[in-house]
């Protein structure tokens, strides 16, 4: 069994979307997904790709994430606002609900624990 696992983006196939239609609230954001692992117990981590746009979200589930690159701003429902750049991490917990906006195209490394 392989304990430890390097991210090569270029051998992943990355999965593509976009947030529900019930959920956007602005632009035409556009996801790419490279998912680097999934392991028993619901952790999941990988690379995430946002092209500009803003669209609600909400959480049942923890995530760890890094800016790699790009502009977002993640507002809480209860105004609270945060700037997200290149060099910034954050920790979203289940129960966050608020919105995500993609300023300029965003980039993250993430680990999501269910």
């Amino acid at each position: 069994m392989v304990k430890m696992q390097k991210f090569d983006l270029a051998a992943i196939e990355p999965e593509v979307g976009g947030p529900a239609a019930d959920r956007l609230i602005s632009g035409t954001p556009r996801f790419r997904t490279w998912n680097v692992e999934e392991a028993d117990g619901g952790i999941y981590a990988g690379v995430w790709e946002s092209t500009p746009g803003k669209w609600r979200i909400a959480y049942d589930e923890w995530e760890y994430f890094h800016i790699l690159s790009g502009y977002s701003v993640v507002t809480d429902d209860g105004g609270a606002v945060v700037h997200l750049r290149a060099g910034d991490s954050m920790i979203l917990q289940p129960g966050f609900k608020g919105t995500w906006e993609v300023i300029e195209t965003t980039r993250k490394d993430y680990v999501i624990r269910l």
